[in-house]
């Protein structure tokens, strides 16, 4: 496969392909800036067999880097910046990083903490030119080598590797497109992370389409709103918290006529809130999707959203679905509800450690498919709390606080939000009635990200259990009023 960015430059050299802070580089820009990030990450040692492990924000520095490993063969290893140091050295240890590329100011601690890892700061690669033969404006890139490493928590509550080659990354690329139209002045406000796959995965989008990308480092809305008007924004990513804000900070605005369309997900979307949204004009297109796939699995277009509430549509190009039952894994019928899973070119390869999964990938999402085709998703995974678009895993909380020396015991859940969709709260049996909650929650926070938190804390007796003698997570719930 011929490097894409560089077929793009050869396409459209003069068009924009990112717009951040009032600067706009073209793709002949681009081009040359990425060339510039592979002499120097060459310089440095790094090789196509390497893990590049990247702890940014949302600057040009990262996408430079994104389109510069791949022209170099290297694996992108992208880390989450509101982890703990401790979290985060876990993770690189586990992706086996042998660079890691980091902010001026990277999270306290973690140098240390990888002290073995060879380590760039990212300014240091914005200070080398290309070198003057082009070495490096473009390169053969091979489809079926490994892309990333995005991590995620897959079926078991517990954040792993995902493994995606970057035929799957390109074939979620296109199919989205297929979905989605292209127009040739397509521009893509992108304030989502790039350490999480719907950010990445519009680097991709835009790159094969010509759009340009419009990034920001962080959602805020009025610079959001500002953005849609002065930069004539044609596309929006959000999860359903940015969405709720946008239409809080605009209460008698309807959005620019030159934005086509809103897409939501990475949470379930209230239906109120969509409906809302498309009463005001937001072109609001809701999709599923998953990091194993590559980003998006369904999309629904605006007309089918309104037509059709709560479905988030039919599977994108060479995507199949199909809904088992959990007990059998047998094929459930029209409007019958089960596991969704799916098959496809942009499937992961693995999970770090696993064995490939076959064909299907059990999703642990609970939902069903209509009479013809759509999805409606009931639950997604199991236990998992999407707090704001973030990944919150009770096992996770409840094994940091169990190990504190006055808890005994302890249950987390997610209690409905409205601005955040849903929080995590944790019920706790204590050794000793002098803790409080603030105790708990300077505990915690040394040792996890702050949306990991819970935001409500109760001391019981005891948790509820079923009959068999599991925590009662539902009865749990109820605790917090949800």
């Amino acid at each position: 496969m011929e490097d894409f960015l560089a077929v793009r430059t050869r396409a459209t050299p003069g068009a924009p392909a990112l717009l951040f802070e009032g600067r706009t580089w073209t793709y002949a820009e681009l081009n040359a800036a990425v060339a510039g990030v592979c002499a120097r990450l060459e310089a440095a040692g790094l090789d196509p067999r390497d893990r590049a492990g990247v702890l940014l924000g949302n600057v040009p520095a990262y996408v430079f880097l994104v389109h510069a490993l791949i022209r170099m063969g290297a694996v992108i290893v992208p880390l989450n910046l509101r982890l703990t140091a401790g979290e985060l050295a876990g993770q690189i240890e586990r992706a086996a990083v042998d660079f890691l590329i980091h902010a001026e100011t990277p999270v306290p601690g973690l140098l240390d903490a990888v002290s073995t890892v060879q380590k760039i700061s990212s300014g240091a690669l914005l200070v080398r030119r290309p070198e003057p033969d082009g070495h490096w404006t473009g390169r053969q890139i091979d489809p079926q080598k490994d892309w990333g490493i995005l991590f995620t928590s897959g079926t078991t509550g517990t954040a792993r590797g995902a493994v995606i080659s970057l035929g799957a990354a390109h074939s979620a690329a296109e199919a989205s497109a297929k979905r989605l139209g292209t127009h040739p002045d397509d521009r893509w406000l992108l304030a989502m992370p790039l350490y999480h796959v719907g950010g990445l995965s519009i680097l991709f989008r835009a790159c094969l389409n010509g759009a340009a990308v419009v990034l920001q480092d962080g959602f805020e809305p009025d610079a959001v709103l500002d953005a849609l008007a002065r930069d004539r924004v044609t596309l929006l990513s959000v999860v359903p918290t940015m969405l709720r804000r946008l239409l809080t900070h605009t209460p008698d605005r309807r959005p620019p006529q030159t934005l086509r369309l809103v897409l939501a997900g990475g949470a379930a979307a209230p239906e109120d809130l969509v409906i809302d949204a498309l009463d005001r004009g937001w072109p609001v297109a809701l999709t599923y999707g998953l990091t194993e796939a590559a980003s998006q699995v369904t999309t629904a277009l605006p007309e089918a959203v309104r037509s059709k509430p709560g479905s988030v549509g039919q599977p994108l190009f060479g995507t199949r679905l199909r809904i088992v039952s959990p007990e059998t894994g047998e094929a459930m019928p029209a409007g019958e509800a089960g596991e969704v899973s799916i098959a496809g070119p942009t499937l992961m390869r693995a999970y770090l450690g696993d064995p490939p999964p076959g064909e299907w990938l059990a999703t642990g999402d609970i939902g069903y498919l209509d009479g013809e085709g759509d999805l409606f998703i009931l639950q997604r995974r199991t236990d998992l709390i999407v707090s704001g678009g973030e990944n919150v895993y009770p096992a996770e909380v409840e094994r940091v606080l169990l190990g504190h020396p006055d808890i005994r015991e302890a249950c987390v859940v997610g209690i409905e939000d409205r601005e955040w969709g849903r929080i995590p709260a944790a019920a706790i049996v204590t050794a000793d009635p002098a803790l409080t909650a603030g105790d708990v929650e300077g505990y915690l926070r040394q040792r996890l990200a702050g949306y990991k938190l819970p935001r409500e804390i109760r001391f019981v007796e005891k948790l509820p259990c079923t009959a068999s003698g599991k925590v009662c997570r539902p009865d749990v719930a109820a605790l917090f009023g949800s």
